[in-house]
Protein backbone atom coordinates (compact mmCIF):
# COMPACT_ATOMS: atom_id res chain seq x y z
CA UNK A 1 0.00 0.00 0.00
CA UNK A 2 1.48 3.36 -1.17
CA UNK A 3 0.67 5.92 1.13
CA UNK A 4 -0.26 9.36 -0.27
CA UNK A 5 2.64 11.76 0.76
CA UNK A 6 3.99 13.35 -2.43
CA UNK A 7 7.52 11.96 -3.24
CA UNK A 8 9.52 15.24 -3.20
CA UNK A 9 8.61 15.35 0.83
CA UNK A 10 9.08 11.75 1.56
CA UNK A 11 13.58 12.05 1.29
CA UNK A 12 13.30 15.10 3.96
CA UNK A 13 10.90 13.00 6.19
CA UNK A 14 14.22 11.15 6.72
CA UNK A 15 15.86 14.10 8.99
CA UNK A 16 13.08 14.36 11.64
CA UNK A 17 13.55 11.11 13.64
CA UNK A 18 17.35 12.24 13.61
CA UNK A 19 17.46 16.08 14.86
CA UNK A 20 14.65 14.82 17.34
CA UNK A 21 17.27 12.37 18.04
CA UNK A 22 20.24 14.52 18.57
CA UNK A 23 18.19 16.85 20.69
CA UNK A 24 16.95 14.09 23.05
CA UNK A 25 20.78 12.74 23.38
CA UNK A 26 21.56 16.75 24.49
CA UNK A 27 18.46 16.56 27.22
CA UNK A 28 19.72 13.01 28.74
CA UNK A 29 22.68 14.55 29.51
CA UNK A 30 21.52 17.29 30.81
CA UNK A 31 19.21 14.88 32.87
CA UNK A 32 22.18 13.15 34.19
CA UNK A 33 23.54 16.46 35.26
CA UNK A 34 20.36 17.18 37.19
CA UNK A 35 20.08 13.96 38.39
CA UNK A 36 23.68 14.02 40.07
CA UNK A 37 22.56 17.62 41.67
CA UNK A 38 19.62 15.57 43.08
CA UNK A 39 21.27 12.59 44.85
CA UNK A 40 24.10 15.44 46.14
CA UNK A 41 21.62 17.75 47.48
CA UNK A 42 19.07 14.48 48.72
CA UNK A 43 21.88 13.24 50.90
CA UNK A 44 23.52 16.49 52.11
CA UNK A 45 22.95 17.15 55.22
CA UNK A 46 24.00 21.15 54.81
CA UNK A 47 20.37 22.70 55.53
CA UNK A 48 20.75 25.10 52.39
CA UNK A 49 21.79 22.16 49.96
CA UNK A 50 18.50 20.80 51.25
CA UNK A 51 16.15 23.66 49.78
CA UNK A 52 18.15 23.07 46.51
CA UNK A 53 16.88 19.30 46.04
CA UNK A 54 12.93 20.63 45.48
CA UNK A 55 14.39 22.73 42.29
CA UNK A 56 16.51 19.91 40.73
CA UNK A 57 14.07 17.61 41.31
CA UNK A 58 10.98 19.31 39.79
CA UNK A 59 13.52 20.09 36.44
CA UNK A 60 14.63 16.39 36.53
CA UNK A 61 11.08 15.42 36.71
CA UNK A 62 10.16 17.55 33.67
CA UNK A 63 13.35 17.04 31.13
CA UNK A 64 12.90 13.43 32.00
CA UNK A 65 9.21 13.85 31.52
CA UNK A 66 10.02 15.23 28.46
CA UNK A 67 12.86 12.65 26.83
CA UNK A 68 10.15 9.67 27.86
CA UNK A 69 7.50 10.99 25.36
CA UNK A 70 9.61 12.27 22.66
CA UNK A 71 11.87 8.83 22.80
CA UNK A 72 8.47 6.71 22.11
CA UNK A 73 7.48 9.68 19.57
CA UNK A 74 10.71 10.07 17.90
CA UNK A 75 11.59 5.68 17.83
CA UNK A 76 7.98 5.43 16.15
CA UNK A 77 8.39 8.08 13.93
CA UNK A 78 11.66 6.77 12.61
CA UNK A 79 10.28 3.25 11.89
CA UNK A 80 7.25 5.12 10.14
CA UNK A 81 9.53 7.18 7.83
CA UNK A 82 11.54 4.48 7.44
CA UNK A 83 8.52 2.01 6.18
CA UNK A 84 6.84 4.95 4.28
CA UNK A 85 10.02 5.45 2.65
CA UNK A 86 11.29 1.74 1.96
CA UNK A 87 8.64 -0.14 2.58
CA UNK A 88 9.85 -2.06 5.16
CA UNK A 89 12.31 -2.05 8.42
CA UNK A 90 15.37 -2.81 8.40
CA UNK A 91 16.11 -5.46 11.39
CA UNK A 92 19.66 -4.39 12.61
CA UNK A 93 21.30 -2.95 15.58
CA UNK A 94 19.97 0.12 15.09
CA UNK A 95 16.53 -1.15 15.36
CA UNK A 96 17.16 -3.14 18.10
CA UNK A 97 18.44 -0.94 20.13
CA UNK A 98 16.35 1.88 19.83
CA UNK A 99 13.24 -0.58 20.89
CA UNK A 100 15.45 -1.88 23.51
CA UNK A 101 16.12 1.98 24.60
CA UNK A 102 12.21 3.01 24.60
CA UNK A 103 11.39 0.12 26.56
CA UNK A 104 14.00 0.35 29.10
CA UNK A 105 12.67 4.16 29.23
CA UNK A 106 9.37 3.14 30.06
CA UNK A 107 10.83 1.36 33.01
CA UNK A 108 12.88 3.74 34.11
CA UNK A 109 10.04 5.99 34.44
CA UNK A 110 7.84 3.52 36.02
CA UNK A 111 9.80 3.21 39.11
CA UNK A 112 9.24 7.08 40.19
CA UNK A 113 6.61 6.01 42.38
CA UNK A 114 8.60 3.63 44.44
CA UNK A 115 11.80 6.57 44.32
CA UNK A 116 9.40 8.70 45.80
CA UNK A 117 9.24 6.06 49.06
CA UNK A 118 12.34 5.92 49.72
CA UNK A 119 12.97 2.91 48.12
CA UNK A 120 17.04 2.43 46.96
CA UNK A 121 16.64 -0.51 44.74
CA UNK A 122 14.61 1.51 42.60
CA UNK A 123 16.54 4.53 42.50
CA UNK A 124 19.82 2.26 41.55
CA UNK A 125 18.03 0.49 39.28
CA UNK A 126 16.83 4.24 37.86
CA UNK A 127 20.18 5.05 37.12
CA UNK A 128 21.77 1.43 36.30
CA UNK A 129 18.54 1.72 33.14
CA UNK A 130 19.78 5.46 32.65
CA UNK A 131 23.48 4.82 32.12
CA UNK A 132 22.50 2.23 29.94
CA UNK A 133 20.55 4.04 27.51
CA UNK A 134 22.96 7.22 27.75
CA UNK A 135 25.51 4.64 26.47
CA UNK A 136 23.05 2.91 24.02
CA UNK A 137 21.98 6.47 23.02
CA UNK A 138 25.88 7.85 22.10
CA UNK A 139 26.48 4.56 19.90
CA UNK A 140 23.06 4.99 18.35
CA UNK A 141 24.00 8.67 17.68
CA UNK A 142 26.94 7.21 15.58
CA UNK A 143 25.33 4.58 14.43
CA UNK A 144 22.10 6.64 13.01
CA UNK A 145 24.54 9.21 11.28
CA UNK A 146 26.13 6.40 9.31
CA UNK A 147 22.76 5.70 7.77
CA UNK A 148 21.89 9.42 7.52
CA UNK A 149 24.83 9.61 5.21
CA UNK A 150 23.94 6.19 3.38
CA UNK A 151 20.74 8.35 2.85
CA UNK A 152 21.98 11.62 1.46
CA UNK A 153 24.30 9.43 -0.73
CA UNK A 154 21.29 7.90 -2.12
CA UNK A 155 19.59 10.92 -2.76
Amino acid sequence: MDLPIPESIKPWLNFFHPAIMWVLLALTIYALYLGIKVRNSRTATDTEKKKEFAKFKIKHHQVGSFILAFMVLGSLGGMAVTYINNGKLFFGPHLLAGLGMTGAIAISASLTPFMQKGQDWARYSHIVLNVSILGLFSWQAVTGVQILLRIISNM
